[in-house]
C-alpha cells in the first residue's frame, strides 16, 4: 500500500490486513532494529483465527525498515509515541484499539499514554507488552542493551576486527548470527528465524542502532502505564530473556487491576517470532474483551 506520511513528512511503511470496517483494529508495534517483518508469524494468523470481524495494522518505526529516516532528534521514544498517536487519528480514525508492543514497541505505548492521555482513553481497548521493561531495574537493563544491540555498531569493529565488521554489513557472518542468537532467543530457536532477526538489524545498520540506544538509556518508564486504569494488560516475557527480566515484567503490571505477566518457558527476547503460537491466542483474548466492552462515547 502506500506510505503513510507523518505530519513532520516522515514516511511510515504501513501494512494493513483483514476487515477494514471492523470495530476492533489491533496495531503491532516492532521491536528495537527490527522491522515488521518479526510480525511475520502473528499478523496472518490473527485475521483468521478470531470469529469476529478484525483488522490488524503494522508498520516500520520511522529509521526502522522501510520507513524514512530518523534523525538525532527524531530518535526518541517521546516522538515514536506521537507517530502512534498520527496513525490511530489518520490511519484508523474509527473504533477500538488494541496496542501490541514489541520491546521498544512497548516503549512506543507507554509513550502513548504519557502524551496523548486523552486518545488513549477515548481509542484504546487493551495493551498487550511482549518483553518490554518497566525501567525500574536500570542498572541490569541498560548492562543487557549495549552488550546486545544497542552497542553493536561501535562495538564490533573492535572486538572482531575492521575484517569481519565489513563482512557483516554486505553478509551474515556466522560469528554475528551465532552472538545474536544466544542474546536474543531461547532455548532451540528455528534457524530460519535467527537468520531473519540477523537481517532486519543488519538492515538497520548502522543509523537505527547508534541512533535510537540513547533513547531506549534514558526512556524513563516509571508509571507509565498508570493510564491504563482498568483496561486489560497483557505482559509476555520470556524466561530465557537476556535483556528484560520476567521479574521487571511482573512489576510492570503489578498494581494494575486488570494486569497480568506471563513467563514462557524456554523462550528469549524475540517473543513475537519465537513464541507466536502462546502470544495469538493471549492477544485474540484481548480482542474479545475489546468487543465485549460498553460503546464508546
Amino acid at each position: 500500500m502506500a506510505p503513510f506520511r507523518l505530519a513532520d513528512g516522515t514516511s511510515l511503511h504501513l501494512e494493513r490486513r483483514g476487515d477494514a470496517a471492523a470495530e476492533v483494529t489491533v496495531v503491532l508495534l516492532h521491536g528495537y532494529a527490527l522491522d515488521q517483518r518479526s510480525w511475520g508469524r502473528i499478523a496472518p494468523v490473527l485475521v483468521d483465527v478470531l470469529e469476529a470481524p478484525l483488522q490488524v495494522l503494522s508498520y516500520d518505526h520511522r529509521g526502522h525498515g522501510q520507513s524514512g529516516r530518523a534523525t538525532r532528534s527524531t530518535a526518541t521514544m517521546a516522538r515514536l509515541g506521537d507517530d502512534l498517536a498520527e496513525v490511530l487519528e489518520r490511519a484508523v480514525p474509527r473504533g477500538r484499539v488494541v496496542l501490541v508492543g514489541h520491546d521498544m514497541g512497548g516503549l512506543a505505548v507507554m509513550a502513548l499514554t504519557q502524551r496523548h492521555a486523552e486518545l488513549f482513553a477515548t481509542r484504546v481497548a487493551g495493551i498487550v507488552l511482549l518483553a518490554t521493561s518497566s525501567g525500574r531495574l536500570a542498572t541490569e537493563a541498560s548492562a543487557a542493551w549495549p552488550n546486545a544491540l544497542g552497542k553493536l555498531a561501535q562495538d564490533l569493529e573492535m572486538v572482531l576486527g575492521a575484517k569481519l565488521y565489513g563482512l557483516v554489513r554486505e553478509h551474515t557472518s556466522r560469528a554475528v548470527s551465532a552472538g545474536l542468537r544466544w542474546w536474543l532467543f531461547g532455548d532451540d530457536p528455528e534457524p530460519d528465524l535467527v537468520e531473519l532477526t540477523v537481517r532486519m538489524i543488519r538492515g538497520n545498520w548502522p543509523h537505527t542502532v547508534a541512533q535510537f540506544r540513547p533513547a531506549l538509556d534514558a526512556y524513563a518508564r516509571d508509571a507509565a502505564l498508570a493510564l491504563a486504569g482498568d483496561l486489560p494488560v497483557t505482559a509476555i516475557v520470556g524466561e530465557r530473556d537476556r535483556i528484560v527480566a520476567p521479574n521487571d515484567v511482573e512489576q510492570l503490571v503489578r498494581g494494575l487491576p486488570r494486569g497480568s505477566a506471563v513467563v514462557l518457558p524456554g523462550v528469549g527476547h524475540v517473543v513475537p517470532l519465537e513464541a507466536a503460537a502462546q502470544v495469538v491466542p493471549r492477544i485474540a483474548a484481548v480482542v474479545h474483551e475489546a468487543y465485549r466492552a460498553p460503546p464508546q462515547p
